[in-house]
């Protein structure tokens, strides 16, 4: 499976989905101007591995998402949903999420993350800027 590198731009964040490694890693801005289109290419690689990675395997993702606009959190849900089935079938699931320590809304976020999804092990990381 070849892993997906999709370079940060004014309003997508930097993908970088080392497959091999079992490390995903979203960062910067997430308000692309259609959200269905530039998170489907980045959903479905991440569906074909998850159907790959075998029972056990921990997998590491890293959010260090500074904005994220109403149609990017539907996806973002989309995306930590599959992950939540892939812990609920046995495997390790590590969620890293990073937020500026004065940013309510993002680490509220996260806190709703770790409420939906509580199969996922969840480390909230407060950064200051």
């Amino acid at each position: 499976m070849n892993n997906l590198f999709i370079p940060a731009s004014a309003s997508s964040p930097e993908v970088d989905f080392r497959f091999d490694e079992h490390r995903l890693l979203l960062k910067g801005e997430a308000y692309p101007e259609n959200a269905a289109v530039f998170w489907g290419d980045v959903i479905a690689p991440l569906n074909a591995y998850l159907a790959q990675v075998e029972s056990g395997q921990q997998i590491n993702m890293q959010v260090a998402l500074s904005y994220f606009n109403s149609s990017s959190t539907k996806m973002l849900f989309s995306l930590f949903s599959a992950l939540n089935e892939k812990a609920l079938a046995g495997n390790v699931i590590i969620l890293d999420w990073y937020h500026d320590e004065d940013d309510d809304t993002i680490f509220e976020f996260g806190q709703e993350l770790h409420e939906d999804f509580p199969e996922l092990t969840f480390n909230d990381h407060a950064v200051r800027t």
